[in-house]
């Protein structure tokens, strides 16, 4: 399956300053898979090394980090000769070998010749020895679950992408805006995983996606009880809670609703855990949408977000009927998932988590994005209801431009509609404004 990252992939390859490669990301969002199929892309040769479950892999790097005696033990035990700038070292689950860590700034400091990229989930980077990480010495990129191009890209659906990136969203024939809207559909059933989208391109069985997602979320679980045992139990209420504080007209979360009773100072290391892990993101509001947005955020108020919207379908238990159902009962957790969606579409484009907006008087704007000078804000609807939060704030500070992705709102020029199957291409459309 084509992912956008490889891209970037291909820049680290050819760049003149190349460090060590880590990519990182939640787990099963698809790094192993990538990193071979770059490696067999772009390479003459591949040689792949596992930390799980490899104990004469993780002792040889306890040995010393001599990069000459790391090296020929590696090509020994593939029994093959590895090639600089002609082999790929794939070192996989390196979040497993600490020592494994600290020697790529010896292999960036004395064999930088040498191609070596990693893949390590940001809860087991996180939660490695202080002092391993080789600060400055590596190239990190973060991976996500797919995007809703990329789950089109791997539904063979090229020449619809062409399209899209051809003609302006206003102008799209209503045929192929009818087979959008159903990916998209889709997509709000199966969200990013790639093995939940590899097996919905296959079987097209909505009972075995809802079992991967069911395993993802299990294992997700046990990384709890691994990794954190004396937080489990706050994980936990954390986690469980999420669906329901974002299917409640005030997204805002609230410890209380995660347990009885709860304050913040009892649960919030627990959910600064999920957050470093990547598996939440944590969206503050801004008191004042002025750049850098950083400076004017408040801690104190905030709203939770899950890493991908197929999990969070599963978690909230929605049965696959409701994308097609009518029924008002589901509105509250479609929207909910809507903007989730357009939340998980956002962040690999702008690399970082945005802001949220909301007047002493109760309008709130769903993101407020930083592109560049520009704050701006991005309204996520599911339906083509207007927003009188969007009018609110179009009149207290007069932005330069708005997005919405509800149809019909364009009441002036600032104002641009993007559907949500075109989320994909905001910073290109933002970019491309010069404003």
């Amino acid at each position: 399956m084509e992912r956008e990252i490889c891209k970037d992939l291909l820049k680290w390859k050819n760049s003149k300053d190349r460090k060590p490669l880590l990519l990182q990301g939640i787990r099963q969002c698809g790094k192993t898979y990538v990193l071979k199929e770059f490696g067999k892309e772009n390479y003459d040769d591949v040689a792949y090394f596992t930390f799980e479950d490899n104990p004469d892999l993780s002792e040889t790097f306890r040995q010393d980090l001599n990069t000459e005696r790391i090296l020929n033990y590696l090509s020994f035990a593939r029994n093959k000769r590895i090639e600089p700038g002609k082999t790929l070292i794939i070192l996989d689950e390196i979040q497993l070998c600490d020592r494994a860590l600290t020697s790529l700034k010896f292999f960036c400091e004395n064999a930088p010749e040498y191609h070596i990229a990693c893949a390590g989930s940001l809860l087991g980077v996180m939660l490695s020895r202080p002092g391993s990480f080789p600060v400055g010495k590596v190239r990190r990129l973060t991976m996500y679950p797919m995007t809703f191009k990329e789950f089109l890209l791997a539904n063979s659906e090229d020449m619809l992408v062409e399209h899209m990136l051809r003609y302006p969203d206003e102008l799209l024939p209503q045929i192929l805006v009818n087979k959008l809207t159903t990916y998209l559909d889709y997509f709000f059933l199966t969200g990013g995983m790639p093995a939940v989208v590899s097996s919905w391109i296959k079987e097209r069985d909505i009972k075995e996606v809802d079992t991967i997602l069911g395993d993802i979320i299990k294992d997700y679980l046990s990384d709890f009880s691994k990794h954190a045992k004396e937080h489990i139990t706050k994980l936990t209420l954390i986690w469980n809670s999420i669906p329901t504080q974002l299917a409640r007209e005030n997204k805002k979360f609230i410890f209380g609703h995660a347990k009885v009773g709860a304050r913040a100072k009892d649960l919030e290391d627990a959910l600064e855990w999920l957050a470093d892990a990547g598996l939440v993101y944590k969206v503050r509001r801004t008191k004042e949408p002025k750049v850098p947005l950083e400076m004017y955020a408040d801690n104190t108020h905030f709203k939770v977000y899950v890493a991908d919207i197929g999990i969070l379908r599963k978690m909230a238990k929605m049965p696959s009927s409701f994308i097609f159902s009518k029924d008002k009962e589901y509105d509250d957790l479609r929207g909910a998932l809507a903007e989730n969606f357009v939340l998980n579409e956002m962040i690999p484009q702008i690399d970082h988590i945005p802001y949220y907006w909301r007047s002493d008087r109760g309008a709130e704007v769903d993101f407020i994005v930083q592109i560049g000078s520009l704050a701006v804000p991005v309204e996520a609807k599911a339906g083509s209801n207007k927003s009188k939060s969007l009018t609110e704030y179009m009149k207290t500070y007069e932005p330069k431009i708005a997005v919405t992705t509800a149809p019909g709102n364009n009441v002036s020029s600032v104002v641009k509609h993007m559907p949500l199957y075109t989320l994909w291409r905001m910073q290109e459309y933002l970019k491309d404004l010069k404003i």
